[in-house]
């Protein structure tokens, strides 16, 4: 390693225009990598409602249906809109009222079921269903609905999923680059200001910079990648890789005064700190790694993509860094400034002095921020992640609150249940608490009436393939309480007349979605904790010092959560899982570089309270530096998001960085002090 450290310490050029290059195939493959904006199709197959959908998307052509809202509309004026949209390309039907009954009959005189389904309780406004030509949020289908919502005027609305999930591309694709430039500038300004040179931080970022371009191109090999990895990924992986930049940077420092030329003294600082920025990376590695184990698909997605970006991250700083730093050695030293960083003598022997207090600070939060956390109020559906003001979310108020709609579901049933039996089926459904009106072939037409003299539209929307399909619409929003004890009595009636029936729409996958990540959670937590637990003891050859630093961190993460809980805050459902994995991974670095240098220095002789003192005094710095430009870079896309999915997550991660720089810096020399006998009995 150390000939090639040399060799590109000795072409700092080359290594640079090398780096420079590569940049082309990144940004082609940036460019040529989809974006997922549907959270609902990372859902395992196995899920009966996921299975429900593709039926419903490939026999009746239903999933992605919208539906348009008109208030106080002559009928005549909605039938030319209805006739606009249905001109729109993609679109395979609009049904409205006049697909089934005249519209110059008075609506309050036209039977129940049509007025329940197409008018609102005092019939100032009217709602139509739009089918498109292709199923699930096909590109064409949110082209249909782009020119969709170019028709509507002041007093019609546009609802349903997918325009939840076009809604959602069109903030995160204005929304994403900004992001990347909110957590470039704060963490530019904290690093500005707790570095000795103005000019390094540029350095730092940029070669940074390199590694979240490569790592964003390479996603061309996955296929595509979710909005969420899409809007975070970047200013994660700024985070969590910024110290291992500032470990080499500040190795070549003291390397200089042993080397008489720069190339040497680099050389030797790559070779040297290799081993250890492995080491430190591979615990973050597989922190992200772990959420790879989640049946929710999105968890793959953002675990790999993460970890993959740590690898390179860690390739750049090791290869293009030093070519960097000796090319812009000039501009560094000559923008020096005095360094802004405080002395931490102080604060190193307070530390030290009240280890006890800090030890017993350690055991009375341990188990309540356990049980506290356990307790965290998540959400799971887009509604509450998006802003108010958008198309959708304007549409699914006025369904809510005019309609009784809340959410919709869909049960496909056998069309050769004899006729009777189904009208029963019906009036059970209808007649569970908080279903408000039900849609199906024999309450539109009758039981009576002959398949042939029915309307296309109808009898593709009700019957194909041997199938009936009836939508279902509950005053209960999804993932609440109440709608889940309305689906196991919906789940229940249906099935005791078809066991091959499927019940799905949103609010059965969101149920899915509840039941996969409960238990999603439970995995990746024991992983990451197993995973890092065996890298630590295999790296430090000690069975006791990884149950120390785990623990510490584990306890910053459950402060972390139950902060969230004492606030009384909603959490979106990936808030949890994610943080647990990404903050013991990443964070655990900094317990780590101490843990390095008490160890080095307790076996080299030194006594416990010298050994302990001067690792906090030396690794306080780059913590500290480490930590708060993590904060900065994600509390900023934090503040600025309108995405509460991507907002929340990042003001945890932002919050997770600050409480574990804590705990290291405090609670971590007190374990040491406290258990010192142990760990030297039980390292080699």
């Amino acid at each position: 390693m150390r000939k090639i450290a040399l060799w590109e310490a000795k072409h700092p050029k080359t290594v640079i225009i090398a780096a420079l290059l590569l940049l082309i195939p990144a940004f082609l493959g940036f460019i040529g990598t989809k974006v997922n904006y549907d959270i609902l199709s990372y859902l395992p197959d196995e899920l009966e409602s996921v299975q429900g959908e593709q039926v419903l998307d490939k026999t009746f052509n239903t999933a992605g249906i919208s539906i348009v809202i008109t208030e106080n509309m002559q009928p005549k004026q909605t039938l030319a809109l209805k006739n606009e949209i249905l001109a729109v390309d993609g679109v395979s039907s609009v049904i409205w009222v006049d697909t089934i009954a005249d519209i110059g009959i008075p609506a309050d005189i036209l039977p129940d079921v049509l007025k329940n389904i197409f008018y609102s309780a005092d019939g100032s406004q009217t709602m139509m269903l739009v089918r498109y030509d292709n199923t699930g949020s096909d590109d064409s289908q949110l082209r249909a609905i782009a020119q969709i919502k170019k028709l509507l005027g002041k007093n019609q609305f546009l609802s349903g999923l997918t325009v939840v999930v076009d809604d959602t591309r069109e903030i995160a694709e204005t929304q994403a680059p900004l992001y990347i430039a909110v957590a470039v500038i704060l963490a530019l300004i904290v690093m500005s200001v707790l570095m000795e040179s103005w000019f390094q931080p540029l350095i730092i970022l940029f070669s940074l910079g390199l590694a979240v371009i490569y790592n964003m191109g390479t996603n061309i090999f996955l296929g595509q990648i979710s909005f969420i990895t899409q809007c975070v990924a970047a200013v994660l992986q700024l985070g969590v890789t910024m110290d291992y930049s500032i470990f080499l940077i500040d190795r070549y420092a003291e390397e200089k005064q042993r080397f008489s030329s720069r190339e040497d003294a680099m050389a030797e600082a790559v070779t040297v700190s290799l081993t250890a920025l492995m080491g430190s990376s591979l615990t973050t590695v597989f922190g992200f790694l772990a959420l790879c184990f989640m049946k929710l698909g999105l968890g793959f997605d953002i675990g790999f993509v993460m970890a993959k970006g740590v690898v390179l991250g860690i390739l750049t700083v090791i290869f293009v860094l030093p070519a960097v730093v000796l090319l812009f050695e000039k501009q560094i030293i000559k923008y020096r400034h005095r360094s802004f960083v405080p002395d931490f003598t102080r604060l190193n022997k307070f530390t030290i002095k009240h280890k006890k207090a800090f030890a017993l600070l350690f055991l009375l939060l341990l188990a309540p921020a356990y049980f506290i956390q356990k307790n965290i109020d998540m959400y799971y559906s887009m509604d509450k992640a998006l802003p108010s003001y958008l198309t959708s979310m304007e549409g699914l108020t006025k369904l809510k609150d005019d309609f009784g709609m809340a959410c919709t579901q869909f049960v496909i049933i056998d069309d050769s249940l004899p006729a009777d039996k189904l009208i029963e089926m019906e009036h059970k459904l209808e007649a569970l608490d908080g279903v408000t009106s039900l849609l199906a072939y024999n309450s539109i037409v009758g039981a009576a009436i002959p398949d042939t003299i029915i309307p296309d539209d109808i009898m593709s929307l009700c019957k194909q393939d041997g199938k009936q399909l009836m939508m279902i619409n509950s005053e209960y929003g999804a993932a609440t309480d109440e709608l889940t004890a309305q689906l196991v009595k919906m789940d229940a009636i249906v099935k005791s007349y078809d066991q091959n029936a499927y019940i799905t729409g949103e609010g059965a996958i969101t149920q899915g979605l509840i039941d996969t990540t409960d238990v999603d959670f439970a995995v990746t937590a024991v992983l990451s904790i197993a995973a890092i637990f065996v890298l630590i003891a295999i790296c430090f050859k000690s069975p006791s010092l990884p149950v120390i630093l785990v623990l510490s961190i584990e306890l910053a993460i459950w402060i972390n959560l139950s902060i969230t809980v004492i606030m009384g805050t909603e959490a979106s459902f990936v808030d949890p899982t994610v943080v647990n994995c990404v903050q013991l991974g990443a964070t655990v670095d900094y317990a780590i570089l101490m843990t390095t240098k008490y160890k080095k220095l307790r076996y080299n002789g030194a006594d416990k309270k010298e050994a302990i003192a001067t690792a906090l005094r030396s690794s306080i710095q780059s913590i500290i530096v480490s930590a708060l430009s993590f904060f900065a870079a994600t509390f900023g896309v934090g503040m600025y998001s309108n995405i509460d999915m991507i907002s929340s997550l990042c003001i945890l991660m932002a919050r997770g960085a600050i409480i574990s720089m804590f705990v290291v810096i405090f609670i971590l020399p007190s374990m040491f002090m406290i258990f010192d006998k142990l760990i030297c009995a039980t390292s080699m």
